[in-house]
């Protein structure tokens, strides 16, 4: 009995810390109404980038993507026609490769800028040098999607997570997560959806 008395505290105690723990995991990054920092990136043109350039935007369509995720390759059409569809409208795309090219030479500068023009991408594509940027996100995958409503208090996060429901097959897809979420802001009201499962490859770091 006394044996059992004393392992009771312990065992609450690890269950606290267990908890916490996850607890922290759980929540790294950006959460659904959190004002997002601005940042300052390198784009394939040179120049740097910030969302603050954006002196008309309604808000802005944050893609975390790269050049060698098969998963980020098979939606780069559908992100260049979000920017076709929604840039003029006021939610700009603004695609940031989140990964290491040390460990990922593909995914380099000269590499991105040559992809970009491959497939005439008319959003910049901006390089997170450092990975300092990706982590406040709270990015994990690519492509991770991070909508952002610009207001008075600054830009404050609306939806994370994937573009559609289906990365194979973009005439199957069946809910736009993404568009979904735009429409509503554009309309003033409410995104339904806030926040699905990123599908795609690992961060590298």
């Amino acid at each position: 009995m006394k044996k059992f008395v004393k392992l009771v505290p312990v065992a609450i105690l690890l269950l606290f810390i267990s908890a916490f723990t996850l607890n922290k995991t759980t929540h790294n990054g950006y959460e659904i109404g959190d004002v997002a920092e601005d940042f300052s990136l390198k784009n394939i043109d040179g120049n740097m980038v910030s969302l603050a350039d954006y002196k008309d935007a309604k808000g802005f369509i944050v893609t975390f993507t790269c050049n060698t995720c098969p998963f980020a390759v098979m939606y780069e059409d559908r992100v260049q026609a979000l920017n076709e569809k929604y840039a003029a409208k006021g939610y700009p795309v603004i695609a940031i490769m989140p990964n290491n090219t040390d460990v990922k030479p593909g995914d380099a500068l000269p590499e991105m800028k040559k992809r970009a023009e491959e497939k005439g991408f008319t959003f910049p594509y901006l390089i997170d040098e450092g990975q300092k940027v990706y982590p406040k996100f709270g990015a994990t995958k690519t492509p991770h999607i991070y909508i952002l409503e610009k207001t008075n208090k600054g830009n404050i996060v609306k939806y994370i997570g994937a573009i559609d429901d289906n990365h194979k097959d973009a005439s199957a897809v069946k809910v736009k997560f993404v568009e979904n979420a735009v429409d509503a802001l554009l309309k003033g009201e409410e995104v339904q959806q806030k926040e699905t499962k990123a599908i795609g490859c690992s961060i590298k770091v």
